[in-house]
């Protein structure tokens, strides 16, 4: 596993997958399937880094038009490893990344679950899950 932010921006390969730091002690066996995907693996600590320098960092290395495949996946229920989802909408905000396939993944239990770009949009809004909600009852 490469730690992303020392990582130089033309070091990559077609599928890139980000983690959070932490996901391949906590959940072991959802890495190692990670792993299966693809070794290309970089980690990331929300915790410690800050948001806007893994977008700035994504961004060139994406911009190097070399990638196919961005996936992301952390441990659920972080406050802090949610935030590495919602790189994607930065990331479509500043270039196209149209021709780029993205998967984002939650590890629970020790198995990767894939979480839908939509779910991912509405857990930042936080109004329309309630919403959502009232809907439910």
């Amino acid at each position: 596993m490469k730690d992303l932010l020392k990582t130089n921006c033309f070091d990559i390969q077609e599928t890139m997958i980000i983690v959070g730091s932490c996901l391949e002690i906590m959940q072991p066996k959802a890495y190692k399937e990670l792993k299966q995907i693809s070794s290309n693996i970089y980690d990331v600590c929300l915790e410690k880094e800050h948001l806007n320098m893994v977008v700035t960092k994504i961004i060139g290395m994406v911009a190097r038009g070399k990638i196919k495949k961005l996936i992301f996946a952390t441990v659920d229920k972080s406050p802090h490893c949610v935030q590495l989802h919602y790189v994607i909408k930065e990331l479509e905000n500043a270039i196209d990344i149209s021709n780029i396939e993205i998967i984002n993944y939650v590890a629970v239990d020790n198995k990767l679950i894939k979480i839908p770009l939509e779910v991912i949009s509405l857990s930042k809004n936080l109004s329309k899950l309630s919403d959502k909600i009232k809907e439910t009852k």
